[in-house]
């Protein structure tokens, strides 16, 4: 008997997203080498991007031009909105994936963990006591509305819990991490489950 192998899938995907306060392109590649290009205007919110890249090996072009001239808030928001969208059209029909992933990440003193269900049904649960409004230029509450965006996008539900830490940099940071080692696990394909959408209903 042979075992079957997984299709060879191209899940890439390209969405824009233009509205008064905010003209953004993502590009993925969610089978990629971590390769990034951001573009945000906010340095830090930058870097948080390239951790979900890198540590999800997920190659990933984000430009944005944003009303920064008001504040970060649609912005950060807005390119969660369109980087779950983009993640929910090149996941496609969820078969053979293993749809669950968790990872818990450490940063010097900080620790944090995050776990993802492409469950189909949009949800964050979110406990990240920062101990700075601001890191660099990027407002740290808007983290929130970031995973927020995600998550109601790219159908997912979403636990994000930092569970040390005194630096918030250091907090931000495990966070960010935490989730795109969490989001490689769940996109992963299963070689015991090809073709196959995990769940008993047959559908997310």
């Amino acid at each position: 008997m042979t075992t079957p192998t997984a299709p060879v899938l191209q899940r890439t995907a390209e969405v824009s997203r233009n509205t008064a306060e905010t003209k953004i392109t993502v590009k993925l590649n969610l089978d990629g080498t971590g390769k990034s290009t951001l573009s945000t205007g906010i340095g830090f919110f930058d870097h948080m991007l390239d951790q979900i890249a890198r540590h999800g090996l997920i190659d990933l072009d984000i430009a944005c031009e944003g009303d920064l001239h008001i504040d970060g808030h649609h912005t950060v928001e807005d390119v969660g909105i369109t980087l779950g969208q983009a993640v929910h059209k090149a996941v496609g029909d969820k078969k053979g994936i293993r749809r669950y992933g968790h990872a818990y990440v450490p940063l010097d003193e900080a620790l944090s963990r995050v776990v993802i269900d492409f469950s189909g049904r949009p949800g964050l649960e979110m406990h990240v006591p920062f101990t700075s409004g601001m890191i660099g230029s990027f407002d740290s509450q808007l983290t929130y509305e970031f995973f927020q965006g995600f998550a109601n996008h790219a159908f997912v539900t979403l636990h994000i819990d930092n569970l040390k830490g005194v630096n918030a940099h250091h907090q931000a940071e495990t966070v960010f991490k935490a989730f795109a080692r969490a989001l490689r696990s769940a996109l992963e394909l299963d070689p015991r489950s090809v073709g196959v959408i995990p769940s008993t209903k047959g559908s997310l």
